[in-house]
């Protein structure tokens, strides 16, 4: 008895040495079925496969997205312009500046146009000759740069905070030899207070914000290979 004991104790022996083996090369092998490494998503944002970081199916669903924080210098983004009415007068105008000048486009005009309108607007509140002459036609820039030195005569200083443009858009176009020229009305809003060499206002009121409304056209020679847009007229509003 004690063989037939000895050798069944061997063969448990040998069966418990073969599973653990095998234990041990599956636990060590991919299956395909292991937790997928950790992503980190956008609030709101589905992987491509609709897994969540658990790798739970999230389509329809994000509560276990984990959200990250936004880029503090990330500017809002700005309504597009209404584009032209196919077929108008504004719309083959523009059509013809853009057959002339192939990197013409509308929308990236507007934006430089909007950038341009608060550099001047500051620019010349400011009395920052320097930054307006590049942008400006030699003729507007002598108006503006008369302004601001009869206003430095008078002892005068201009408080201004701009607050945004409301809205721009094109209203005019036209190509004249090899000159673009088009038309932008802008709705903005600005604090703005002039003061005396006394510090009292003389003109505007530094606690309310006002609404303007201008009116300007930018050219820009097509068969050169200067890019910059200059202001070359100031239209009131009718």
């Amino acid at each position: 008895m004690a063989h037939i004991f000895d050798i069944y104790s061997i063969i448990f022996l040998v069966i418990a040495v073969v599973i653990f083996v095998r234990l041990r090369s599956v636990l060590g092998a991919k299956t395909g079925n292991e937790r997928p490494p950790e992503r980190w998503t956008r609030r709101g944002e589905t992987p491509a496969d609709g897994s969540d970081a658990r790798g739970g199916d999230v389509r329809g669903q994000n509560d276990n997205v984990v959200p990250l924080p936004r880029t503090p210098a990330q500017p809002e983004p700005v309504a597009p312009d209404a584009a032209p009415a196919p077929g108008s007068a504004l719309d083959r105008a523009l059509a013809t500046i853009m057959a002339s000048d192939r990197s013409f486009d509308r929308r990236h005009f507007v934006d430089g146009a909007r950038v341009a309108y608060e550099m001047i607007v500051g620019a010349f509140a400011a009395g920052d000759t320097k930054t307006l002459k590049p942008l400006l036609s030699p003729e507007v820039y002598d108006g503006f740069a008369k302004a601001i030195e009869e206003r430095e005569k008078r002892g005068e200083k201009v408080e201004m905070t701009f607050v945004g443009i409301e809205k721009a858009e094109i209203v005019e176009a036209a190509l004249r030899g090899g000159t673009a020229q088009i038309t932008i009305r802008f709705v903005s809003q600005s604090i703005s207070a002039t003061k005396d060499a006394q510090g009292h206002v003389v003109d505007g009121d530094p606690n309310r914000v006002n609404e303007l409304i201008d009116i300007w056209t930018f050219a820009r020679e097509t068969n050169t290979s200067d890019p910059n847009w200059r202001l070359v007229a100031t239209h009131a509003p009718d």
